[in-house]
């Protein structure tokens, strides 16, 4: 990894690291702002309307996204393992193992794609063409309809910070110094918090419930 470089406003590099931490960690504080309300939302639904929460979350593919948890799982491991390589100035291993953390994102993005593609086809996607197949009166369908809609804002804004995690994670390739790879660690450890938060709320959730 290339060596980092002393920014002119630094006194020595401590003071740079710390000052670049600590700005991933505000900006990382700032990034709970877009999915906080999202799960503010859903614990109203899931508060006032249990039934139908439980019925819409029978609808989603509890197979694929047990296996995308897995996959993001592994993938927060290869990362942890990147930047300890990189720590130790071990170049070619932590670009496998960034390559390999950018791969399992784009296989994470491929399942949920795939699965998206289901619920459009079983039309589940919140809109006109709204119709699952268990609605029983308008007002669980209003409430089912709900729920996809906080799933779909949910996962779509997942999809798109583990995107920009991808992304990071090649343009780490071209060399980067270790601080950058612990900044990028930082980042995708948070997409993988928020998946492990929204997993069990929107697929698990009353899932045994009649």
């Amino acid at each position: 990894m290339n060596a980092p470089v002393l920014e002119p406003q630094f006194r020595d590099h401590a003071q740079q690291d710390f000052a670049r931490s600590f700005g991933m960690w505000v900006f990382l504080s700032s990034e709970l702002l877009f999915f906080g309300p999202l799960l503010f939302g859903y614990l109203y639904l899931r508060m006032h309307h249990p039934e139908a929460t439980g019925m819409a979350s029978r609808h989603t593919n509890m197979v694929l996204g047990t296996v995308n948890t897995a996959v993001l799982l592994t993938s927060s491991f290869c990362m942890a393992l990147a930047g300890h390589a990189a720590q130790g100035q071990d170049r070619r291993r932590a670009a496998r193992f960034l390559a390999l953390t950018a791969l399992l994102g784009v296989v994470f993005l491929s399942i949920k794609g795939y699965e998206w593609h289901q619920e459009f086809a079983e039309h589940l996607f919140p809109g006109a063409g709204f119709q699952p197949s268990d609605g029983r009166d308008l007002a669980t369908i209003h409430a089912m309809e709900l729920f996809f809609l906080l799933y779909f804002a949910a996962t779509g804004l997942h999809a798109l910070h583990l995107f920009i995690g991808v992304a990071a994670c090649l343009w780490l390739l071209r060399g980067q110094g270790g601080e950058a790879v612990e900044l990028v660690g930082l980042y995708w450890h948070f997409v993988d918090v928020v998946w492990i938060v929204l997993y069990p709320l929107l697929y698990l959730t009353l899932r045994s419930g009649g």
